[in-house]
């Protein structure tokens, strides 16, 4: 029976690792031209960012004149953060620092302060892009992005970026909790045929002005955790060009300090159940579970029986235990394939390609995630 599940769902996974090496090309930096002038707004959320947003706003600040201002939507922090946000105003008067109104009912703090930055970024603007504190903007994104959403015929697009991990806890977990996303939607810079299927990263995510208007903001999405896919997905079942495309060329990121806070912040919201309806969630969990994480168990436990009792090594556990060790095959080969999404000249770097061996932990991380909603997060509680 177990073998009957895996053969069709490694079938799938394969049809989705099938189109990494024809997917999109990372977004490759440009120069703004003159028909971009002032055509992007871009919202920074806050929520005492201090120790994180300089070097966003450094990143920000060397972004051309495509890009018309930068709204800094603030939620009251308490640590200097818009001391920071007015000391970069005296360098770029493109800066502008916002606080955002009493969070209301309903609704969760992120999707609230891009939704009150949208609301009063400038009409004239094509694009709105929302961008996290956590990130490092590198010169010629937003002109590049610009470009090829308005080429190409993208209403919404997000970036996958380049991963700034430092200790050897983070280099271990972080990359198997990635590889959650990949084994559910594939690889970044690749299509989906369905509107339940959009990936998204709200750390970089552009969309066009006249479809957040059409949207009514970020309405939809006022009460998700997952607030990127949730809007993405949305928007593409509206009809709109979405897509998720690679950045890492653009933009790093450094999301969380250390191996325990990459569990705990990240962890709570990769189920996607926000965005998702229940049966697919509960397939999604199981699709992990028979293709990530068992064939660690699996695997060395069947190799141990065989050695104990070779007689009962009948040929279903033969192909049993062949499939699972294509499984970790391809596990160990994804690895490799991701290596480009990440720096691997931090000292803790090494124990990257001992990641494969924390896939049991990441599953159970989803599966915990996927039976509770979150109470607290950057900060706030919630009922």
């Amino acid at each position: 029976m177990l073998l009957a599940v895996q053969v069709p769902m490694l079938a799938v996974l394969l049809s989705r690792l099938i189109k990494g090496p024809f997917r999109r090309p990372p977004l490759a930096p440009e120069r703004p031209t003159l028909d971009q002038l002032g055509t992007v707004s871009v919202v920074v959320p806050t929520l005492n960012e201090a120790s994180r947003l300089g070097p966003c706003l450094d990143g920000l600040t060397r972004q051309g004149y495509e890009m018309r201002e930068v709204l800094v939507v603030d939620s009251r922090s308490t640590d200097g953060t818009q001391a920071i946000v007015k000391n970069y105003q005296t360098r770029d008067p493109r800066l502008r620092l916002l606080e955002d109104s009493p969070l209301p009912q309903g609704w969760v703090g992120r999707p609230w302060a891009l939704d009150y930055g949208f609301r009063h970024a400038a009409s004239a603007s094509t694009w709105i892009l929302g961008i996290d504190a956590d990130t490092q903007p590198q010169p010629g994104l937003v002109a590049a992005l610009a470009k090829a959403m308005e080429t190409e015929g993208y209403d919404l697009v997000s970036l996958a970026p380049r991963f700034r991990l430092k200790d050897p806890g983070e280099f271990w977990l972080q990359p198997a909790l990635l590889m959650t996303l990949i084994y559910r939607f594939g690889p970044a810079g690749c299509s989906s045929n369905s509107s339940q299927r959009v990936m998204a990263n709200g750390q970089c995510f552009m969309v066009r002005r006249s479809l957040l208007e059409q949207l009514d903001g970020y309405r939809v999405a006022s009460a998700s955790f997952c607030d990127d896919v949730t809007l993405a997905r949305f928007a593409a079942a509206q009809g709109a060009q979405v897509g998720f495309w690679d950045g890492s060329r653009l933009l790093k990121v450094r999301m969380y300090e250390g191996m325990a806070e990459t569990w705990r912040e990240w962890g709570r919201s990769l189920d996607l159940k926000d965005a998702a309806p229940a049966p697919q969630l509960w397939w999604d969990l199981a699709f992990l579970v028979l293709l990530q994480g068992l064939p660690w168990v699996l695997v060395p436990g069947l190799w141990l029986h065989q050695q104990g009792r070779p007689e009962s090594w009948s040929l279903f556990l033969q192909l049993l235990w062949g499939v699972n060790l294509g499984l970790l095959a391809v596990r160990v080969g994804m690895q490799a394939a991701v290596a480009s999404a990440y720096d691997l000249k931090e000292s803790g770097a090494w124990a990257f390609w001992l990641s494969p061996l924390a896939d049991l932990a990441a599953v159970v991380r989803i599966g915990l995630s996927s039976l509770r909603r979150p109470t607290q997060w950057r900060g706030r509680q919630y009922l």
